[in-house]
């Protein structure tokens, strides 16, 4: 999947990227034809406080919603109406910074052995001295499930922020039970410093780590005198301290604010939030040993940026779709491949927004070793932030705007919903 100088995707009412020449050995899943059926939103719960991420735990039917001021809220299973809790589940509103658009708390991940370990991770932005930093913290739960114990955080790592925007946010375990954690460039416009193509800074980056520290090396580039995991030791750019930053999988993004792995193929969605024109989402198919450049700031999707300095364009790793700020767009919502049972028809489906335009899209392999994107532009609404994933394999979004979460649902011409 390397990058074209030339177009490579054709935008229209039916959107198809990446040609066959795009497609890796290992790809595709299943393939689907193009979408036959309409989106709907159902009303889950309401009455959160700027909602900003949707997630669950292995095995547990909760669901946990990240309020971006610093909470996070528990809302019980469909069985029990879509009850929020009033307690939060975890409340680091006393350490959160959240003035700015894109501060606060902005990534849960539990521990694929949660419901042993008790432990889960938190990205959230804080200042230390008047100046922003990012912040990947365990915490453990109490005995009473459905609340943690703030006082047990254990700083893992923490990042320098120069500027309060493209913090991303996402956290997630791998199938490889590694914790992937995406970071934006640092922030203001056009990344200034080139951090996402300086390999010395965690900013730009997609970082794996062991937070189990099963075997591998020390910390390297962790900032702040914390630790507390292992570098694999076959993540890519390994190379003891001093040279590049040994927690570092990929880089070249500018703000992969959601992400996601696909639970059945284990590939890695990441949609990467553009500059000025374009948004991308890239895909790092399961098993792949890492190290992918995905361009920004040399190139804004397949686009030429800002290339001063850059190495040939076929080293960088091209997006497996793009789509125009034209039509209302301005920022990609990530979300998942649809795993679930309720609807079969979007089985095998990778479901996305854009927060500005409200337009969703299903992506999906076609028969050319490419991808088809339809777009859904009957949800149109500004400020769906987010979509996250149960243990059932549905998927549910967030709305900023109004403080709701929904349930995806398709509706699909002379079919029945499977309940």
């Amino acid at each position: 999947m390397k990058r074209f100088a030339g177009p490579l995707f054709c935008i229209s009412l039916l959107l198809t990227s990446c040609a066959k020449g795009c497609g890796r050995d290992s790809q595709p899943p299943v393939a689907r034809p193009p979408s036959a059926f309409t989106l709907s939103l159902a009303v889950v719960a309401n009455g959160l406080a700027k909602p900003i991420g949707v997630y669950s735990a292995a095995g547990d039917d909760r669901l946990f919603i990240i309020e971006k001021a610093g909470r996070i809220r528990i809302v019980q299973p469909a069985g029990s109406d879509g009850a929020v809790l009033p307690e939060p589940f975890l409340d680091l509103t006393d350490r959160v910074e959240s003035g700015a658009n894109e501060t606060g708390l902005l990534g849960v991940a539990f521990h694929p052995n949660y419901a042993t370990t008790g432990t889960l991770y938190v990205n959230y932005t804080a200042t230390v001295g008047g100046a922003l930093e990012t912040r990947i913290s365990r915490f453990s739960v109490t005995a009473n499930r459905n609340v943690v114990n703030a006082k047990t955080e254990k700083i893992l790592l923490t990042v320098p922020q120069p500027f309060p925007n493209h913090n991303a946010g996402d956290l997630h375990f791998g199938p490889d039970g590694d914790l992937y954690i995406p970071l934006g460039d640092g922030g203001s416009g056009g990344d200034p410093n080139n951090n996402a193509q300086t390999m010395t800074t965690l900013l730009g980056k997609i970082m794996r780590i062991d937070v189990d520290a099963r075997a591998g090396s020390p910390p390297d580039c962790v900032g702040g005198g914390a630790g507390g995991y292992t570098v694999p030791r076959t993540n890519p750019f390994i190379d003891g301290p001093g040279k590049s930053c040994d927690e570092i999988w990929a880089l070249g993004l500018r703000n992969p604010w959601r992400s996601s792995f696909d639970r059945v193929t284990g590939d890695f969605y990441i949609a990467d939030v553009g500059q000025e024109k374009w948004e991308e989402i890239d895909l790092q198919p399961a098993g792949d040993p890492g190290g992918e450049n995905y361009g920004w700031r040399c190139y804004e999707g397949t686009h030429e940026y800002n290339a001063a300095g850059c190495e040939s364009v076929e080293n960088d790793t091209a997006p497996i779709f793009e789509y125009p700020h034209e039509g209302g767009h301005c920022s990609v919502i990530g979300g998942y491949v649809y795993r679930g049972a309720r609807y079969p028809v979007l089985a095998g489906r990778y479901l996305f927004t854009d927060y500005c335009s409200g337009t969703f899209w299903d992506l999906a392999p076609n028969n050319a070793g490419g991808w088809t994107a339809t777009p859904h532009t009957n949800l149109a609404a500004m400020g769906y932030t987010s979509f996250g994933q149960d243990a059932a394999g549905e998927i549910y979004v967030v709305n900023i705007e109004n403080g709701t979460l929904y349930r995806v649902q398709a509706d699909e011409p002379g079919a029945e919903r499977r309940n």
